[in-house]
């Protein structure tokens, strides 16, 4: 099959391609232990990541009963990008099995995309770091085009952006979002259901649900009529 004719992949980023909770959590507990907060153990917090620094940050002084104010609140999401921004590729890493999966997925001439709620800046930091950028046709964050999943305009975009058609693209996510952002834009989705929601991904009801990036390729083949 020509390698034009193939989907392109769009991926999620922090639990869809990167085990990013170590470096995010990490954050997290640096702006809390300046506010005087305990920190939130990472097994727990987990499910807090997937909606932006602002929201983690929210969702973590919650925990706490702590509200604060709308400057407050961008002082802290200031000081926590910043820290994150020194510490993005301590402990995060690839999921097991992603170099294998996109190898095969690449032979077989796909493309790649990323279309994270991720600070595009931060996003591309984090790959770099990681030595995954090259893989990747396009990176796109939350401020990349001004509008954040699931807003199907981001996705459109992302896909443009690439080289690639909508019509021939597939999501891989973890999260309400990227099912959310696949169904109005009309594209199949891959869940994972190793990454970051308060709602299992089965429930969610992906196209297909996969629980190893080794699992990846066929699921593609499996959602691919030429």
């Amino acid at each position: 099959m020509p390698a034009s004719s193939l989907p392109i992949i769009v991926f999620d980023l922090d639990g869809t391609l990167v085990e990013t909770a170590p470096d995010l959590i990490g954050a997290l507990n640096y702006v809390l232990d300046r506010e005087g907060l305990p920190p939130v153990p990472l097994a727990s917090a987990r499910n807090m990541i997937g909606a932006g620094a602002r929201k983690l940050i929210e969702r973590g002084l919650e925990v706490e009963g702590r509200a604060v104010s709308v400057a407050e609140l961008d002082r802290l999401t200031k000081d926590f990008v910043a820290y994150y921004a020194d510490h993005i590729a301590d402990g995060s890493r690839p999921f097991d099995g992603l170099d294998a999966a996109l190898d095969r997925l690449e032979a077989q001439g796909h493309r790649f995309a990323v279309c994270t709620n991720k600070l595009e800046w931060l996003s591309k930091l984090l790959l770099d770091r990681l030595g995954l950028t090259p893989r990747f046709a396009a990176i796109c964050g939350a401020d990349t085009f001004g509008v954040a999943k699931p807003d199907p305009a981001f996705l459109r975009e992302t896909v443009a952006r690439a080289g690639g058609r909508l019509p021939d693209a597939i999501m891989v996510g973890d999260a309400g979002p990227d099912v959310g952002v696949a169904r109005r834009a009309g594209v199949p989705v891959i869940g994972v259901d190793f990454g970051y929601t308060d709602v299992p991904m089965a429930e969610l009801k992906p196209d297909r649900l996969i629980s190893h990036m080794a699992d990846l390729p066929d699921a593609v083949a499996s959602l691919w009529t030429p």
